[in-house]
């Protein structure tokens, strides 16, 4: 049974009991008024933006002042370059555009200064929303939010080092994509889901793509991941690190919604991760491959589930069909098969990736997807398998799965695993937000990815990391199950089929049990009995000693 949820954030509790995030997030909805959330995303998350490295600006500004005796010059653009700073032009200044928020032109003055900050910073140019001044936005509301967003300091290197930004940045994009119901899922995937994801495959270093990257979560969550975990270099290096961890990675993305690489774009450079690889065009990722040369360390991706429209019938004699050695051709009405045979192809020779995908995936025999499935079984490329808990996604009701493949699973610091697949069932993880949502702690993501790591691992896990005493298969929740035995079951890859029921579940007794419930029917169904006859008995008496006025 799914626990109901406690808000974890720390800084909920180190904020009288509601966390910055939540604060802002409560008085920006209320100024929307009547505005749709999907327009309404745009005009917040910019504005939130220009506060970011409006801060960051100024706070470099006010340092440069203080050097100018030594040569420094406040006005220079290269000074801001330097030092990985977006020049802000004066006019787009915070304190400037704040100055102005209630005068009738504000939505020109941000337009401007949105304008403004793209000539200066080239990375930027197209990026930036340009909706302020539109007539059926009220400037009211543009003002508001600006007094509001101007309440938090956003930029600043300690707010920077508390993530204040992207913590604010990444509750709005998941509020909008909740407001927005299904159309908001297209480019909002759940953080829990995301890190689960990256926590499994573990990004530390490499080329990191995702073909269809919506507002750039996977990305985000592999700089997290990476920061969070810099011991591991500590480790292989001694403790004097020579080198930023995260210059060891570098990230590329696809996305066919411009309104949404937008987001990535933006949601990218307040974290400072470099986005020159981050692509778009409205074609999509089948028809127009921006990265074709790519062979990635890592794929990351949760692409539509069961796209009809990807185009296949233009694509029958493409190259990615060709990647298991045969010619199998994904159905033209279904892009599941297209995505990983897609991942497949730009994967390093010791490449590993991670996708969502329905449920469906698993089992279907649709054209050529039982056959496609069975291929990458019986190649070895078929790593992990985890069964997800239902409600996890705004945007879809369809049960959702997570598959791991890897190009050389012989190989890559792991043990051989080639004749073997994990199954997790990882259903009855997970607590509820509310009736309609569902997300994963960080101890059932702790619990899976530990799974999957002591499963894959050459020796068993140090006490501290991980579970400890090596892997074993758990009833009811994971099994690592050999080749054999999957051809026994005709290739359907659903991990129930595995990892059986539960202990106590397997220890159930259906005669004794059945026993049980008929004898406690009977024993109800006896006292009502009784209860009946009494009611009768008394009923009939009280008729008897009133029979003189009985009708």
């Amino acid at each position: 049974m799914a626990k109901v949820s406690k808000d974890k954030s720390e800084s909920a509790r180190s904020n009288g009991g509601e966390s910055l995030e939540k604060k802002l997030w409560k008085t920006a909805d209320k100024l929307r008024k009547n505005m749709d959330a999907a327009e309404y995303k745009h005009v917040v998350l910019g504005l939130i933006f220009l506060k970011y490295i409006s801060d960051a600006h100024e706070e470099l500004y006010q340092k440069l002042i203080e050097q100018k005796k030594e040569g420094a010059d406040p006005e220079d653009k290269n000074e801001y370059t330097a030092e990985k700073v977006f020049y802000v032009p004066q006019k787009a200044r915070w304190q400037y555009i704040q100055g102005r928020a209630s005068l009738p032109t504000i939505g020109k003055d941000v337009d401007d200064a949105m304008d403004a900050i793209e000539k200066d910073n080239p990375s930027l140019k197209g990026v930036l929303p340009k909706v302020y001044a539109q007539e059926k936005l009220d400037k009211a509301t543009v003002g508001g939010l600006i007094n509001l967003i101007g309440t938090a300091v956003l930029g600043t290197k300690e707010a920077q080092s508390k993530d204040v930004l992207g913590k604010v940045y990444e509750y709005f994009l998941g509020e909008f994509a909740l407001a927005e119901g299904k159309k908001g899922g297209q480019f909002y995937t759940p953080s829990s889901v995301v890190r689960l994801l990256v926590e499994m495959l573990e990004p530390y270093e490499g080329r990191v793509f995702d073909p269809c990257c919506g507002s750039g979560g996977m990305f985000v969550q592999s700089e997290k991941f990476i920061k969070a975990h810099t011991d591991h270099y500590k480790k292989k290096n001694g403790n004097g690190l020579s080198f930023n961890p995260l210059d060891r990675i570098s990230i590329y993305g696809q996305e066919s919604n411009q309104t949404t690489w937008r987001l990535a774009k933006m949601n990218l450079s307040i974290r400072g991760i470099d986005s020159t690889n981050v692509k778009w065009n409205n074609e999509g990722s089948f028809l127009n491959n921006a990265h074709k040369d790519l062979k990635a360390d890592y794929v990351l991706a949760n692409p539509p589930f069961n796209d009809s429209d990807w185009s296949g019938d233009l694509l029958k004699n493409d190259a990615r069909w060709k990647i298991l050695g045969e010619n199998l051709i994904p159905p033209s009405g279904n892009a599941n098969y297209a995505w990983i045979m897609h991942f497949l192809y730009h994967l390093a020779p010791t490449g590993q990736t991670g996708f969502v995908l329905s449920k469906g995936s698993l089992t279907t025999q649709t054209n050529n997807e039982g056959e496609i499935r069975k291929a990458l079984i019986e190649k070895g490329l078929v790593d992990c398998i985890v069964n997800l808990p239902t409600k996890l996604f705004l945007n879809t009701q369809i049960p959702a799965c997570l598959w791991f493949l890897s190009r050389n699973k012989t190989n890559g610091g792991f043990r051989d695993r080639k004749n073997e697949i994990l199954f997790i069932d990882a259903r009855n993880l997970g607590y509820l937000v509310n009736r309609r949502n569902r997300d994963l702690a960080p101890d059932d993501i702790e619990k899976i990815s530990s799974t999957y790591h002591s499963w894959r691992s050459k020796l068993p896990l140090p006490l501290g990391e991980g579970w400890g005493e090596g892997y074993t298969d758990i009833p009811g929740f994971c099994k690592s199950a050999t080749l054999d035995e999957v051809r026994k079951l005709n290739y359907v890859l659903t991990p129930g089929r595995y990892v059986g029921l539960p202990d106590d579940e397997e220890d159930f007794n259906f005669p004794e049990r059945f026993t049980t419930l008929k004898s406690e029917l009977e024993k109800q169904l006896s006292e009502e009995d009784e209860l009946n006859k009494k009611i009768l008995e008394n009923l009939s008496k009280i008729v008897l000693k009133n029979d003189d006025k009985t009708v």
